[in-house]
């Protein structure tokens, strides 16, 4: 929450078409309303997807394809901050949740989109990735292991993709304030 937002709004800026995918209507409905009071008025086309679920992954592809005809970008911004708490008491399903988002969902997605991207000559893939892999801060080793995974990967599909014109990066991003970093602030004041 907070930062796809924030992305979709700046790519629209930029005159991108877009599609934006969400688990929920609503978190898209509310993206698009803050693109169009922006004023922008970019073809966008929203895909409710759980990118957990290859198959809706798939779906949003190439409901993709057909509305664009291809797939220039692709922005990975999907989190599961998993559980919060010191490692030595996690609760590793919480663990578990966020690698199944933050890893495994981004690589759905990620592997729907590359022979899209390599069948059109090239692509771009940005994989949003922490801060909080190179800056440790307690309570949020799950999340900062399922987002050190994603690096390691996102280095390799970089090897393997870029002689199809297909560039892999990851941009690590600090705090933003949004709901995430609100919700971790009042978690802390009281410990």
């Amino acid at each position: 929450p907070g930062l796809g937002g924030e992305l979709a709004l700046e790519a629209a800026r930029q005159g991108a078409s877009l599609a934006i995918a969400a688990r929920t209507p609503e978190k898209l409905d509310a993206s698009e309303r803050e693109i169009r009071s922006a004023g922008l008025d970019v073809p966008l086309l929203k895909v409710p997807t759980d990118i957990s679920d290859a198959g809706q992954c798939q779906a949003l592809v190439e409901a993709t394809v057909k509305e664009f005809g291809r797939i220039d970008a692709l922005i990975n911004s999907a989190y599961n901050p998993g559980s919060f708490e010191p490692i030595e008491k996690a609760n590793l399903q919480g663990w578990r949740d966020a690698m199944e988002v933050n890893l495994f969902g981004t690589m759905n997605l990620t592997l729907a989109t590359v022979p899209v991207m390599k069948q059109q000559g090239g692509g771009a893939i940005v994989m949003i990735n922490t801060m909080v892999t190179r800056k440790p801060l307690a309570t949020q080793g799950g999340y900062a292991a399922s987002k050190a995974a994603l690096a390691s990967a996102t280095s390799h599909l970089a090897t393997e993709l870029g002689h199809y014109g297909i560039r892999v990066n990851s941009a690590f991003m600090g705090w933003m304030w949004g709901p995430p970093v609100e919700f971790y602030m009042e978690m802390m004041k009281d410990t």
